[in-house]
């Protein structure tokens, strides 16, 4: 691995910047609730670790609830939080 200089201002730059970044995407979440987020395809692949086509098989069962406009399909993060808590297996300590 190759070691490199940065100075010390351009690090004081970018880490305003990122916090900037995270200001602004906090006061999002805050002003939109999680009942009005939509998420794509790649976004809801992303946020339950499927592949496409495992979400494919999850619209066709009626697994998760969708909406799509012009061949776009979006699924609302509510739905899926929703989906998630329903399936939920409780912790359970096994007996010695």
């Amino acid at each position: 691995m190759e070691n490199f200089n940065v100075p010390a201002d351009v690090v004081t730059r970018l880490i305003r910047a990122l916090d900037k970044i995270d200001a602004r995407l906090e006061t999002k979440t805050k002003e939109q609730p999680l009942s009005e987020i939509w998420l794509d395809v790649s976004e809801t692949c992303m946020v339950l670790k499927v592949s496409k086509r495992t979400l494919q098989q999850y619209r066709d069962k009626g697994i998760l609830p969708f909406s799509q406009i012009s061949g776009k399909i979006y699924f609302r993060a509510a739905d899926i939080e929703k989906h998630l808590q329903t399936h939920m297996v409780e912790a359970f300590a096994s007996k010695k």
